[in-house]
Protein backbone atom coordinates (compact mmCIF):
# COMPACT_ATOMS: atom_id res chain seq x y z
CA UNK A 1 0.00 0.00 0.00
CA UNK A 2 1.71 3.64 -0.64
CA UNK A 3 0.63 6.18 1.67
CA UNK A 4 1.29 9.99 1.52
CA UNK A 5 4.67 10.74 3.01
CA UNK A 6 4.32 11.64 6.38
CA UNK A 7 3.39 10.56 10.00
CA UNK A 8 2.17 6.60 10.36
CA UNK A 9 0.31 5.82 13.38
CA UNK A 10 0.76 2.36 15.39
CA UNK A 11 -1.89 0.55 17.08
CA UNK A 12 -1.61 -2.91 19.57
CA UNK A 13 -4.88 -3.73 19.98
CA UNK A 14 -5.58 -5.86 23.22
CA UNK A 15 -8.53 -6.65 24.68
CA UNK A 16 -8.31 -3.75 27.59
CA UNK A 17 -5.67 -1.40 26.37
CA UNK A 18 -4.65 -0.11 22.66
CA UNK A 19 -0.84 0.82 22.74
CA UNK A 20 0.26 3.73 20.25
CA UNK A 21 3.36 4.89 18.66
CA UNK A 22 4.11 7.21 16.17
CA UNK A 23 6.71 7.39 13.37
CA UNK A 24 8.87 10.61 12.77
CA UNK A 25 7.79 12.69 9.43
CA UNK A 26 10.33 11.07 7.67
CA UNK A 27 9.40 7.58 7.99
CA UNK A 28 12.63 5.98 10.03
CA UNK A 29 11.92 6.18 13.09
CA UNK A 30 9.20 4.30 15.74
CA UNK A 31 8.47 5.79 18.87
CA UNK A 32 6.00 5.05 21.90
CA UNK A 33 2.97 7.56 21.88
CA UNK A 34 0.45 6.42 23.97
CA UNK A 35 -1.81 4.00 25.98
CA UNK A 36 -5.28 4.09 25.42
CA UNK A 37 -7.52 2.42 27.59
CA UNK A 38 -10.54 0.62 26.19
CA UNK A 39 -13.94 1.73 26.76
CA UNK A 40 -16.10 1.13 23.58
CA UNK A 41 -15.60 0.88 19.97
CA UNK A 42 -16.92 4.44 19.95
CA UNK A 43 -14.46 5.89 22.39
CA UNK A 44 -11.43 4.21 21.26
CA UNK A 45 -12.02 5.61 17.38
CA UNK A 46 -12.72 9.43 19.11
CA UNK A 47 -9.34 9.20 20.53
CA UNK A 48 -7.86 7.36 17.59
CA UNK A 49 -8.80 10.04 15.60
CA UNK A 50 -8.55 13.07 17.37
CA UNK A 51 -4.77 11.35 17.54
CA UNK A 52 -4.47 11.01 13.84
CA UNK A 53 -5.63 14.84 13.69
CA UNK A 54 -2.92 15.80 16.27
CA UNK A 55 0.05 13.78 14.97
CA UNK A 56 -0.79 14.84 11.32
CA UNK A 57 -0.87 11.01 10.66
CA UNK A 58 -0.93 9.74 6.97
CA UNK A 59 -2.15 5.75 7.69
CA UNK A 60 -2.76 3.81 10.95
CA UNK A 61 -0.57 0.57 11.47
CA UNK A 62 -2.81 -1.84 12.80
CA UNK A 63 -0.82 -5.33 14.29
CA UNK A 64 -2.51 -8.37 13.20
CA UNK A 65 -1.73 -11.11 15.18
CA UNK A 66 -1.47 -13.80 13.11
CA UNK A 67 -0.23 -17.46 14.77
CA UNK A 68 2.90 -19.11 14.39
CA UNK A 69 1.80 -21.22 11.41
CA UNK A 70 0.24 -18.06 9.58
CA UNK A 71 -3.26 -19.32 10.68
CA UNK A 72 -5.92 -16.58 11.74
CA UNK A 73 -6.61 -17.38 15.54
CA UNK A 74 -9.90 -15.64 17.33
CA UNK A 75 -7.90 -12.58 18.58
CA UNK A 76 -6.73 -11.97 14.63
CA UNK A 77 -10.55 -12.25 13.78
CA UNK A 78 -11.24 -9.74 16.21
CA UNK A 79 -8.09 -7.29 15.32
CA UNK A 80 -9.50 -7.72 11.42
CA UNK A 81 -13.02 -6.48 12.45
CA UNK A 82 -11.66 -3.78 14.87
CA UNK A 83 -9.48 -2.33 12.01
CA UNK A 84 -12.49 -2.59 9.35
CA UNK A 85 -14.55 -0.97 11.34
CA UNK A 86 -12.14 1.75 12.10
CA UNK A 87 -11.29 2.33 8.73
CA UNK A 88 -14.94 3.62 8.32
CA UNK A 89 -14.45 6.31 10.29
CA UNK A 90 -10.82 7.47 9.54
CA UNK A 91 -9.94 9.64 6.45
CA UNK A 92 -6.97 7.91 6.21
CA UNK A 93 -5.94 4.29 5.33
CA UNK A 94 -5.43 1.30 7.69
CA UNK A 95 -3.02 -1.55 7.43
CA UNK A 96 -3.31 -4.63 9.02
CA UNK A 97 0.78 -5.79 10.16
CA UNK A 98 1.46 -9.25 10.77
CA UNK A 99 2.73 -8.31 14.40
CA UNK A 100 4.01 -12.38 15.73
CA UNK A 101 6.65 -11.94 18.32
CA UNK A 102 6.10 -8.05 18.58
CA UNK A 103 5.03 -8.45 22.59
CA UNK A 104 7.92 -10.23 23.52
CA UNK A 105 10.46 -8.06 21.36
CA UNK A 106 8.88 -5.23 23.29
CA UNK A 107 9.05 -7.05 26.43
CA UNK A 108 12.98 -8.16 25.90
CA UNK A 109 13.85 -4.47 24.88
CA UNK A 110 12.16 -2.73 28.13
CA UNK A 111 14.09 -5.26 30.19
CA UNK A 112 16.96 -4.65 28.78
CA UNK A 113 16.53 -0.54 29.12
CA UNK A 114 16.20 -1.53 32.83
CA UNK A 115 13.13 -2.80 33.11
CA UNK A 116 11.14 -2.04 36.16
CA UNK A 117 7.53 -2.61 36.49
CA UNK A 118 7.02 1.08 36.08
CA UNK A 119 9.01 0.48 32.52
CA UNK A 120 6.45 -2.40 31.78
CA UNK A 121 3.31 -1.36 32.26
CA UNK A 122 4.60 0.72 28.86
CA UNK A 123 4.54 -2.54 26.94
CA UNK A 124 1.55 -2.00 24.56
CA UNK A 125 2.92 1.06 23.41
CA UNK A 126 6.17 -0.18 22.91
CA UNK A 127 4.95 -3.19 21.17
CA UNK A 128 2.62 -0.68 18.81
CA UNK A 129 6.45 1.00 18.34
CA UNK A 130 8.03 -2.32 17.34
CA UNK A 131 5.16 -3.10 15.20
CA UNK A 132 5.85 0.64 13.47
CA UNK A 133 9.40 -0.17 13.06
CA UNK A 134 9.33 -3.64 11.17
CA UNK A 135 6.69 -1.94 8.89
CA UNK A 136 8.78 1.33 8.31
CA UNK A 137 11.82 -0.97 7.75
CA UNK A 138 10.11 -3.30 5.72
CA UNK A 139 8.57 -0.11 3.36
CA UNK A 140 12.18 0.86 2.82
CA UNK A 141 13.36 -2.34 1.74
CA UNK A 142 10.65 -2.38 -0.85
CA UNK A 143 11.20 0.67 -2.27
CA UNK A 144 15.14 -0.02 -2.38
CA UNK A 145 14.35 -3.05 -4.03
CA UNK A 146 11.83 -1.46 -6.27
CA UNK A 147 14.62 1.28 -7.15
CA UNK A 148 17.57 -1.13 -7.66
Amino acid sequence: MKERAGRLLALDVGERRVGVAVSDVAGWLARPLTIITRRSRREDFAAIARLVEEQEATAVVVGYPLNMDDSIGPQARRVARYAAALQRVLPVPVVLWDERLSSEEALQRLRAAGGSRRRRSHLDDAAAAVILQEYLDAQRQAHRQENA
